[in-house]
């Protein structure tokens, strides 16, 4: 990835996940689940191809970012997602740690 490449995240909701691309190229997801005001995310994940260029915090930041500017809380079930959280104190206001419920 050079510092010319265009890095996007994108909400999908129609996937439930947040997508990151590289230059028009899927990277990378996070899905969730919504509820109301929450935003429970499971699972980030980034493809092979892109691992090592720091892909995963910025989806995890956009992904946050979008949580807040829609004025819900985060649930990070995800082990990445919630040390993400745990090490950007910026984000930890938006944790939601209210049991969590099931997935019907």
């Amino acid at each position: 990835m050079s510092d010319q490449s265009a890095v996007r995240v994108t909400d999908r909701s129609d996937r439930s996940r947040f997508e990151i691309t590289v230059d028009g190229v899927l990277a990378g997801f996070a899905e969730y689940r919504r509820t109301p005001g929450r935003v429970v995310i499971t699972h980030t994940e980034i493809d092979d191809a892109h691992q090592g260029r720091g892909l995963a915090g910025r989806l995890t930041a956009g992904a946050l970012d979008v949580v807040r500017d829609e004025g819900a809380l985060v649930t990070p079930l995800c082990e990445y997602t919630a040390a993400y959280i745990g090490k950007h104190p910026q984000y930890q206001d938006l944790v939601d740690d209210r049991l969590v419920p099931p997935v019907s």
